[in-house]
């Protein structure tokens, strides 16, 4: 009893300056990241080449939840009670996606940067490794497959005495949380795109699985041997199920409109978006050619 009692008094004592120092990094990128986009979109505006602004703001709002999730008052939240960190858990791994992937700041930076930085962009996006990384089963596995090895492994217990790995596990959160949205709603233009019916099939998929891991961790309260009490843990698991399903529900939403919005037009294709950087698209060279002839 009084080695347990240590315990709780070792692992729960406030963050360390080296966790609060990851936080402030972590604020300072994505304050850059905010920035780019912000001046990318106001040049394409500048040169005649509108950008939405509710994509503007989306990808703000997207910015803001991240800045929120990883803000020092936040960390201590949910470094002290897992019901902070399951809502730190839905605004980094879920909603923050969702603003942030509507943003299309891919659209925007092919738009934008340099006309060899597009080129390389372009063939990465091109690629069979991305194709492969950006499939809707790849990113729901590793998406989801993060969430139960955090929440059924003994992983969740360790990151309270690493900030590196607590910090690995945020990045994970947000990045797999991006990669799986992109690969269901994803309005960036994309080679080979699996079509609605595959990516309904995998968003459901998701839906379920998410929704069983919260029941399963109320049931069970898991993470088994944690510092956390029960009713915290059931209350936690009862904030993942409903948040989730709200969340899941924005994005059925947003995949039926981006579906209706672009029912009856030509099929979105990858060499679109490349037609604002002269040359760089080999779909409109040989359409010039074609037409030239």
């Amino acid at each position: 009893m009084k080695m347990y009692l240590l315990q709780c008094s070792y692992v729960l004592q406030p963050h360390s300056k080296e966790h609060h120092h990851g936080s402030f990094v972590f604020l300072l990128l994505i304050s850059i990241i905010f920035a780019l986009y912000v001046v990318a979109a106001f040049s394409l505006n500048l040169a005649g080449k509108k950008w939405g602004n509710w994509k503007t703001c989306s990808f703000i709002s997207g910015c803001i939840l991240v800045a929120i999730a990883l803000s020092p008052t936040m960390l201590d939240y949910a470094h002290h009670d897992f019901r902070g960190h399951m809502i730190q858990h839905l605004l980094l791994g879920m909603l923050a996606p969702v603003a942030l992937v509507l943003g299309a700041p891919v659209t925007l930076a092919i738009r934008t940067v340099p006309h060899q930085a597009s080129k390389a962009l372009s063939s990465l996006l091109n690629s069979t490794f991305f194709h492969f990384l950006s499939h809707p089963v790849t990113a729901f596995l590793l998406n989801i497959g993060g969430m139960y090895a955090l929440y059924l492994t003994p992983l969740y217990n360790n990151l309270h005495n690493s900030a590196a790995l607590h910090y690995a596990v945020h990045f994970h959160f947000l990045a797999a949380g991006y990669l799986f949205t992109w690969s269901i709603i994803g309005p960036d233009p994309a080679p080979r795109r699996p079509k609605l019916f595959t990516r309904l099939l995998v968003l459901f998929l998701s839906v379920a699985a998410h929704a069983f891991l919260s029941k399963f961790m109320y049931a069970y309260a898991y993470p088994k041997n944690s510092l956390h009490s029960e009713a915290e843990i059931k209350e936690a698991a009862k904030i993942m199920y409903y948040g989730g399903d709200i969340i899941e529900l924005l994005i059925i939403i947003a995949v039926f409109t981006i579906w209706y919005n672009k029912k009856g037009k030509p099929y979105y294709s990858f060499h679109k978006e490349k037609k604002y950087r002269a040359g760089s698209c080999l779909g409109v060279q040989q359409h010039s050619s074609a037409a030239k002839g």
